[in-house]
């Protein structure tokens, strides 16, 4: 009897030996590089005031106004990014300001056709983090799943009597 159950025990280590290297290899993978960082992180990491930042860029565009403006990651560099009216100009001047220095990064003129595919593409983006958000968020889930499994099957056959 006792050899019977030490085979048991045996046979469940090895099932949990055989099911180790799929686990490490799963805990191997690289993560992902998307961060989703708050406007709070990023509002903190910034070393210019939006007020600074603001004054930088409609001194770019003379008689400009605000339209909307953004504290974003934009390859790599923190900038705020200002949309910029001026009266009697058709399109917008999109400038941005280096969140850490306060610098002009870049000074562009966007046409209403420029503003709308640059819209769509924001909308495309967003769509395509928050399918991948889901899908990290449902393998999270399976992997639960499995390692919960893992383990009542394991508890099983260490209790299993012959």
């Amino acid at each position: 009897m006792k050899t019977t159950r030490g085979m048991t025990i045996l046979a469940a280590m090895t099932a949990v030996a055989l099911a180790a290297p799929s686990v490490s290899a799963q805990a191997t993978k690289p993560a992902t590089t998307t961060t989703h960082e708050t406007v709070a992180q990023l509002r903190k990491e910034a070393k210019v005031t939006e007020k600074a930042a603001r004054a930088t860029a409609l001194a770019q565009v003379p008689g400009g106004k605000v339209r909307k403006h953004e504290l974003e990651r934009e390859n790599g560099k923190l900038v705020y990014s200002f949309d910029i009216a001026t009266k009697g100009k058709s399109g917008i001047d999109e400038v941005q300001i280096d969140a850490m220095d306060g610098s002009v990064v870049s000074n562009k003129h966007e046409t209403a056709a420029m503003e709308k595919a640059e819209a769509r593409a924001d909308k495309k983006e967003a769509r395509a983090e928050k399918k991948e958000a889901q899908a990290e968020k449902k393998e999270a889930k399976a992997e639960k799943k499995e390692t919960k499994a893992d383990k009542k099957d394991a508890k099983a056959s260490e209790y299993k009597k012959p």
